[in-house]
């Protein structure tokens, strides 16, 4: 399912960007020979292309027809694009006439320039047509915050509203946290957004953490070497909510339901221990796999407790409530349309902003270990499918693809928009073999850093097996 989800995520995200390029070319009556959705090695999956005034289609095809070829094609029919699905999930393009890109080269382009290809406009209109991309992406991912606040309002789960506190990796309990502590002020600042507190520990360098401990607030002095601890040990997460143990529903063969449990059953205790949160009673019950085990829970108001024997895995065959409003007090909002547009926008900005302060980490001391490729895509999606977490997830990705694209690296969108201010400034166009050259270079460093990234996803599998 993970793999599903990153594909068509994929594959939207590919579709639009391209789309982005041809919408600029076609308005400035510039040719796109090729259109495709993943790259067609060897052979496509689907080509079609409209000429003869009408539609031609093949399938799985390796050459692509004389008949199909620009010089034999009527006048009227040369500006169609030829639209392709090719076998290899890992992008896609634009072939646009005229331009040095990973499709074509100088020697491509020995001819004279012709009054429909990109080299022969004006800066300013190259300017748009290879931005393009990045802007489609943009704005794809305010448009896809916009509708999931229309559809589905907002939930935010206020910083000191999980009652539980929370769970905190070692990192953090080496200085000083304990699991169940509520972060109440980051040096003098006060905290109430989860996310706002996350970054801030671990890009602002802070000093001091003041936290609700029981009753008492309780002040603790940082290290300072937050930052380089995560990116050596890269952990999945540096705090989780304290979630309780509410029983939603059971699978077959539960011993829990067997025993007498109910859904919305409140599980408190195993063995005349009281727990709170599901982390201490799920270790319970894993210590005691295999014996029989005393369960206190709360039905309502009323206490009471069942004896069960737990099978070989100390798993009581029950599902739980996760959602977060059903367990704690959560802020929702209901959006219409209109408030819907704005809300997206804000939202899709700061989740930019925060990204872009997140890639702080690259620069550390271990940063190039926090690169990750395809793997660490898939596993931002869950594992049943969720159409609320398939867009977020998304118009995420979006924001990833637009900036990165707009990096200064020959190869990417970002290369093509720096020569073409370069341009525009010095009024001195650089040449095809010198763009060709840059070309070469900024493919020769893309492809090492998807090897890099790529390549620390299967280490942190091999890592996880043992």
């Amino acid at each position: 399912m993970k793999i599903l989800a990153l594909l068509l995520s994929l594959s939207i995200l590919v579709v639009t960007h391209e789309l982005g390029h041809l919408g600029f070319a076609k308005l400035f009556h510039t040719r796109v020979r090729r259109f495709y959705m993943f790259f067609n090695w060897k052979f496509s999956i689907l080509k079609a292309k409209k000429f003869d005034g009408k539609w031609h289609f093949l399938f799985f095809n390796a050459e692509t027809p004389a008949s199909w070829q620009e010089e034999n094609l009527r006048e009227e029919d040369k500006d169609n694009t030829l639209w392709g699905i090719g076998w290899i999930p890992l992008g896609g393009y634009c072939d646009i006439a005229g331009m040095i890109d990973e499709t074509k080269s100088a020697e491509d382009l020995a001819s004279e320039p012709q009054p429909w290809e990109y080299r022969s406009k004006p800066a300013w209109q190259r300017l748009c047509i290879i931005t393009g991309g990045v802007l489609v992406n943009f704005i794809s991912a305010l448009v896809i915050y916009a509708c999931i606040f229309a559809h589905w309002g907002s939930d935010e789960l206020p910083l000191r509203n999980a009652k539980l506190g929370y769970e905190y990796h070692q990192i953090l309990l080496d200085e000083g946290f304990q699991n169940g502590d509520i972060v109440y002020a980051v040096d003098g600042k006060e905290m109430y957004d989860f996310g706002e507190l996350q970054q801030t520990l671990l890009l602002d360098n802070p000093k001091e953490v003041t936290v609700l401990r029981g009753d008492s607030l309780v002040d603790l002095s940082l290290s300072g070497d937050l930052l380089d601890r995560v990116s050596a040990e890269q952990p999945k997460q540096i705090m989780s909510v304290r979630a309780p143990f509410v029983v939603k529903d059971f699978i077959a063969g539960s011993v829990a339901k067997t025993a007498g449990l109910l859904p919305g059953d409140s599980v408190v205790g195993v063995n005349g221990k009281p727990m709170a949160a599901f982390s201490e009673i799920s270790a319970e019950l894993t210590a005691s796999a295999g014996d029989s085990v005393t369960v206190a829970f709360y039905r309502g108001a009323a206490y009471d407790s069942v004896t069960m024997l737990l099978p070989a895995d100390g798993k009581m065959g029950v599902q739980l409530v996760s959602e977060l409003g059903d367990l704690f007090e959560v802020n929702h909002i209901d959006y219409t349309v209109w408030q819907a547009i704005p809300a997206g926008i804000s939202h899709g900005w700061k989740t930019m902003v925060t990204y872009v302060s997140s890639l702080k980490i690259l620069f550390s001391k271990n940063g190039a270990q926090n690169l990750g490729g395809f793997g660490t895509l898939g596993s931002l999606f869950p594992k049943s499918w969720d159409w609320f977490q398939f867009w977020n997830i998304t118009a995420f990705l979006a924001l990833i693809l637009a900036f990165m694209n707009v990096i200064p690296i020959p190869g990417l969108d970002g290369g093509h928009i720096m020569f073409t201010l370069w341009e525009m400034v010095t009024r001195r166009k650089p040449s095809d073999k010198f763009l060709t050259y840059a070309q070469n270079v900024g493919m020769i460093v893309l492809l090492a850093l998807l090897v890099l990234a790529n390549g620390n996803d299967l280490w942190r599998a091999i890592r996880g097996m043992f």
